[in-house]
């Protein structure tokens, strides 16, 4: 202990004899340069850069009315925090706290609304001027009618979830794992319906070829004591994802699947169910390349089918006016999410008929923005589509900079960065009439609702998180914006 002191101070003494007789010593360590401004301030080290751009997620106007599910909550004294809440219910509500208090989140009130008579439909669409400044708004203010919010889409980030989501069922009989594996797919169930959140890559609807499809699964391991398993109300594409609507009975499946093909036939004498029926919808959240050039509107474009060369092969494709085809109507609202991130962007759709490939089509050959992994009907975009570089360009500047990878993820499970990505399209959102309430009265075995049931809500509102590739290109496309 005494010999080190001793050296040290030795080398001190050494020091400044050196110093003393002219021998200058020079640092390793690089100085750092003083810079000295017109006002006479001094700064150290390189200029900081400003902040990067944000990229904001646009809810939907505030409808104005009782929200779905939440009968007891009175539309004119809705706070802000409770419509995201109520819009990310999926989400944990400290997260959405925090972002109120970084004051992230605002809020764009409409000048003006009209209503405009969509062709062929004969329903009312709201058209609102989003021309004004956005403001930062607090958790407390009240909503107004038509007001969106802009909120980072940091708060749609979920934990990504290393195992890939796919049954491993390969037979009509699913073992205990298996069981287990399908209940937790299940977001609702009751003793009319049943709603899960369907893995991509999982077929809908069997053949004889097919044994893992989710109606065979389902009536395996999911009737919860009922003779027979519930059954397909509507259906979605093998490589799609998302929520997936199943009847339990025969008197619900009569009437849901009249509801998702005739909304019109599905209107009874009892008004809260018309009422009910009129708000039924679906979303969906596609990533899709390139970005249409209106941010928001109605695809009006009749569908027909026909067959390729091989003529095995059918293809869905826009109807022409000349075609003999036999072609049938479809409808898509859709509106963009951000901005565009290496040559994509987050759309949201909202079908308004069920059409075999509607979506796909529409996007693809309607918009001109095929969805990311569909090869069916945007082969030729994929083949000239640059992938994401690893290095990125800020919009703004236009100055390359690095993205933050998120921790334990593989990036070839179909996200962005795989060679060949999984399907980006995701039913993300569903409201539907609460069938149980309403059952006996449009079996005619009532007149009135059960007061029983009275209490219960006159809709059902479910959120399906997205698949595990989605997530990945979420997470990869937009946390480094926030």
């Amino acid at each position: 202990m005494q010999s080190s002191r001793r050296r040290r101070k030795k080398g001190m003494w050494r020091q400044r004899v050196l110093v003393s007789s002219g021998v200058r010593l020079y640092s390793r360590v690089a100085p750092q340069v003083v810079r000295v401004t017109a006002k006479n301030v001094a700064k150290l080290g390189s200029p900081k850069e400003g902040p990067k751009p944000r990229q904001l997620l646009s809810l939907p106007p505030f409808p104005g009315f009782p929200l779905p599910g939440k009968k007891s909550l009175n539309a004119c004294h809705i706070t802000a925090i409770s419509w995201v809440k109520y819009y990310f219910d999926e989400i944990q509500d400290s997260v959405i706290q925090s972002h109120f208090n970084k004051s992230l989140v605002q809020i764009e009130c409409p000048s003006s609304s009209d209503s405009v008579e969509m062709e062929g439909l004969g329903k009312p669409m709201r058209k609102v001027c989003l021309n004004l400044a956005r403001v930062q708004i607090k958790p407390s203010d009240v909503m107004e009618v038509g007001a969106r919010i802009h909120i980072p889409v940091s708060v749609a980030e979920t934990a990504i979830s290393k195992r890939f989501d796919t049954i491993p069922s390969g037979t009509l009989y699913p073992n205990a794992d298996e069981i287990e594996y399908l209940q937790r797919l299940v977001k609702y169930k009751d003793s009319a319906l049943l709603v899960l959140n369907k893995p991509p890559k999982v077929p809908v609807k069997g053949n004889m070829p097919i044994h893992n499809s989710m109606d065979a699964l389902a009536a395996a391991a999911l009737s919860y004591g009922y003779d027979e398993g519930p059954k397909l109300v509507h259906r979605l594409d093998r490589e799609s994802s998302g929520l997936l609507l199943m009847g339990r009975t025969k008197e619900s499946i009569a009437h849901l699947q009249l509801l998702f093909s005739y909304i019109n036939k599905a209107q009874s004498k009892c008004q809260a169910w018309n009422d009910a029926c009129e708000a039924t919808y679906q979303r969906y959240w596609a990533l899709v390349i390139g970005s249409p050039k209106d941010k928001e509107g109605l695809i009006s474009a009749r569908l027909s089918k026909v067959l390729l060369d091989d003529g095995k092969t059918e293809r869905v494709v826009l109807a022409q006016h000349s075609s003999l085809e036999p072609s049938r109507e479809a409808v898509t609202e859709y509106r963009v999410l951000g901005p565009t991130i290496n040559g994509c962007s987050w759309i949201e759709l909202r079908p308004l008929t069920s059409r075999k490939h509607q979506l796909r089509v529409h996007c693809a050959e309607a918009l001109g923005t095929p969805i990311v992994g569909d090869y069916k009907y945007g082969w030729f975009v994929h083949r000239r589509w640059k992938q994401m570089p690893r290095i990125d360009i800020e919009p703004s500047s236009g100055k390359p900079y690095k993205l933050r990878w998120p921790e334990g993820v593989d990036i070839q499970k179909g996200s962005v960065l795989a060679k060949v990505p999984l399907l980006h399209l995701h039913c993300r959102e569903l409201v539907l009439p609460n069938i149980a309430k309403f059952l006996d009265v449009l079996d005619g075995k009532s007149e009135n609702v059960h007061p029983a049931l009275g209490t219960r809500p006159d809709l059902l509102r479910f959120v399906a998180s997205m698949p595990s590739h989605m997530k990945i290109s979420w997470n990869l496309m937009s946390s480094y914006l926030v």
